[in-house]
């Protein structure tokens, strides 16, 4: 008698739950890196806003000596209400963006990102950006983590 020796075809339960796993615990880090990075990308906006606050404040010490007293007085726009930025104010040179209290933005949400000023000397403003009102450091571009 000949014995017919067939293949093994398709995979064994053991080889599928081992991949099930793998791809569980690839998810389970992935998911929450793209979460952060969704957040982050949002808060662009907010920095646009600073960065054009501080192009404003840098004509107005160039044009008059000193800093202006007022937002208003430099050019800036302090009521700004967009999906992700609720405000701009100006503290004695310093530069403060709010987020909106969104859920999408997580832990960001209601948090604050300053430009501080650290010195003002002959025809320069120097600013160093860093986290107000304790806005999670992983939410800030990389230039404001420092």
């Amino acid at each position: 008698m000949i014995e017919s020796k067939t293949k093994q075809r398709g995979f064994t339960l053991i080889e599928l739950m081992i991949v099930i796993a793998i791809v569980g615990i690839l998810a389970s880090v992935a998911l929450p890196a793209y979460q952060d990075y969704t957040v982050r990308a949002k808060l662009a906006e907010p920095m646009a806003f600073l960065a054009e606050a501080k192009t404003s404040m840098s004509e107005y010490f160039v044009a008059n000596g000193t800093l202006p007293a007022s937002a208003t007085a430099a050019g800036i726009r302090s009521t700004i209400g967009t999906a992700i930025t609720s405000s701009l104010a100006v503290s004695s040179g310093n530069l403060i963006v709010t987020v909106t209290d969104d859920s999408s933005l997580g832990e960001a949400g209601g948090k604050s990102i300053v430009l501080s000023l650290v010195s003002s000397s002959g025809n320069q403003l120097e600013y160093t950006c860093k986290a107000g009102t304790s806005m999670p450091n992983r939410f800030l571009p990389a230039n404001c983590r420092g």
